[in-house]
């Protein structure tokens, strides 16, 4: 009887605590919520175009260490899985004299001890994971990104004023 009787205060209390916390969306205006989707929820807008990838093979400039670099061409079709990595016909060590195209780090060919492997190591093998091809598109939201270079421009010049 005690130990009902302390669930029952218990689920009273947590039932209570919810109530005096919890946000109804009927006390938020619409204008106050921040959406990309410019319609009300129960209409379903026409999609907008797809973009067109930049497809320049023009290799771009790094924004900060470390970044992947991106891919400068289509990968439309091309095939990732388990038995083929598209990629490697042109990025492999072996392919980089006949296609031009630049040698995947040698990172790559490293497993977790820094060991260097014959192959591309596994967890190296699904490009996509880091390297994304470039979309021609607008930004959807405002950007304020200063690159590293920038940055330090920057400060060598606010340093030579004072």
């Amino acid at each position: 009887m005690k130990t009902l009787l302390r669930v029952s205060a218990a689920a009273l209390m947590a039932i209570s605590l919810s109530s005096a916390f919890s946000v109804s969306a009927d006390g938020i205006p619409a204008d106050k919520i921040a959406t990309l989707r410019e319609a009300p929820l129960n209409i379903e807008p026409t999609p907008p175009v797809m973009q067109k990838v930049i497809n320049s093979d023009v290799k771009e400039v790094r924004n900060y260490p470390m970044q992947p670099p991106v891919i400068p061409h289509k990968i439309d079709g091309y095939q990732l899985n388990l038995n083929v990595n598209k990629c490697m016909s042109c990025h492999a060590r072996t392919r980089t004299g006949d296609s031009q195209a630049p040698m995947v780090s040698v990172t790559h060919y490293m497993d977790r001890e820094n060991n260097f492997l014959a192959t591309l190591s596994p967890r190296r093998y699904f490009c996509t994971q880091c390297h994304v091809p470039q979309l021609d598109a607008k930004l959807l939201v405002p950007n304020e990104f200063v690159d590293m270079d920038t940055l330090i421009k920057a400060d060598v010049k606010k340093e030579a004023k004072h």
